[in-house]
């Protein structure tokens, strides 16, 4: 069993983060340079795009978390430092040194990320320049400064944290994350940093990232663009003291089951977030073959422009549905596939065995139009479920992306 509680990133014990405003952005009134830092080394897991094209700071990252050990992270917002060669590549590593120093730590054990315009070089002389302070300010509250400081267009901070109880110990999960565009995860711009105190070894903690994203992260679509800088790290110092996770059993399980809450909880946040969007769209697939297939199907149907602009516009047009399925690349039988849309105000059902069934618009209208919507594909092709999470399509989407470089 979890139970939510409030500290973010700096619930887990022996963990403290800051944000301040570095002015990377001209501007930009928000903070925009974060800081989270462990007081002791920790474990670390972390997956990155699987986009080709690869922001500088996810390259560095990822030769540093082959160590195994990380203590700090920091991540900018403002600039995404890709696509920027050897200059940007030189200015990720100076970031790491630049907090290494201040932090009195390996610049290898320091994870480095940002998110903002691409193509444009980073302002890293600010950051040096703030390093200092943003030290300085880390405290058990700075999760509500670090927070902010990671945000782009998103319209609210997203973060969650739970405890539970492994090997009789209470051990906690942290975590905040940044994304509203340019989402499209396929892990391996969405940032996502989590903390805990429970004892794991990194290979153990990598397995169960990994694991995790699969039902999680990986199930969020807001436009169909995978990011140049997608990252999602997880740093655990032991400090609840438990026996070490250095095996699949028992207490791995508790800990992925507590994970797999955290990161449904963010995914679902983030999904409901995405950019100018109105309603948060959640589509799952029972009956199919195997956990694999819904999950793809699922995510097809929340990926399709045209599902995401007939929920803009509260149209049941149900037929899209079937047709994103059908491109999905999964098999499933559409003489045997039914439809409905259900929330709070009821059920809609409008297709049963791929053919259509009469029903009630100004009903589906109602259902429609509420904040969050559920569509349930049921199918007779085995006895798995996935579920992926989406948003509509909107005019707002296309204003803020038509001039966001400028």
């Amino acid at each position: 069993m979890t139970k939510l509680i409030d500290g973010g990133v700096c619930a887990p014990l022996g963990f403290s983060a800051n944000g301040v405003l570095a002015g990377i952005k001209p501007g930009r009134t928000k903070n925009d340079l974060a800081l989270i830092y462990s007081e002791k080394p920790c474990s670390v897991g972390a997956v990155f795009t699987s986009n080709l094209v690869k922001a500088e700071p996810v390259k560095l990252s990822r030769e540093h978390v082959k160590t195994g050990r990380a203590q700090a992270v920091i991540a900018n917002s403002g600039n995404a430092n890709a696509c920027t060669g050897a200059k940007g590549a030189e200015n990720a590593l100076r970031m790491a040194r630049a907090a290494a120093k201040a932090l009195a730590v390996s610049e290898t054990d320091v994870i480095v990320c940002s998110t903002g315009v691409i193509g444009q070089q980073i302002n890293i002389d600010v950051i040096e320049k703030a390093l200092p302070k943003l030290k300085e300010g880390l405290s058990r509250s700075g999760n509500v400064a670090a927070r902010e400081a990671i945000m782009t267009t998103d319209t609210v901070y997203k973060e969650v944290a739970v405890e539970t109880t492994i090997g009789g110990k209470t051990v906690r999960i942290g975590t905040m994350a940044k994304g509203s565009g340019m989402i499209h995860i396929n892990m391996g711009t969405m940032l996502g940093f989590i903390t805990t105190d429970c004892a794991i070894s990194s290979e153990m903690l990598q397995a169960a990232l990994s694991e995790s994203i699969k039902g999680t992260y990986n199930c969020v679509s807001v436009d169909g663009d995978t990011s140049t800088n997608d990252t999602l790290s997880i740093l655990a110092n032991g400090m609840a003291g438990n026996a070490e996770i250095k095996a699949k059993g028992t207490d791995y399980d508790a800990f992925l089951a507590a994970l797999n809450e955290v990161n449904t909880m963010m995914a679902r946040k983030i999904a409901a977030d995405g950019e100018g969007a109105e309603r948060l769209i959640e589509c799952t697939v029972q009956g199919a073959s195997s956990v694999e297939v819904a999950r793809k199907l699922a995510k097809s149907v929340i990926s399709s422009s045209l599902v995401k602009a007939a929920f803009f516009g509260a149209d049941a047009n149900w037929g899209r549905i079937l047709c994103a399925m059908g491109y999905s690349g999964e098999f499933f039988d559409q003489t045997k596939t039914s439809v409905s849309f259900t929330n709070s105000k009821g059920t809609i059902d409008v297709c049963k065995d791929g053919a259509d069934l009469p029903f009630d618009e100004d009903k589906a209208k109602i259902v429609l139009g509420e904040k969050e919507v559920k569509i349930l594909i049921t199918l007779k092709d085995g006895d798995a479920s996935g579920t992926a999470w989406g948003c509509d399509l909107t005019y707002e989407y296309v204003k803020i992306n038509g001039d966001y470089r400028t």
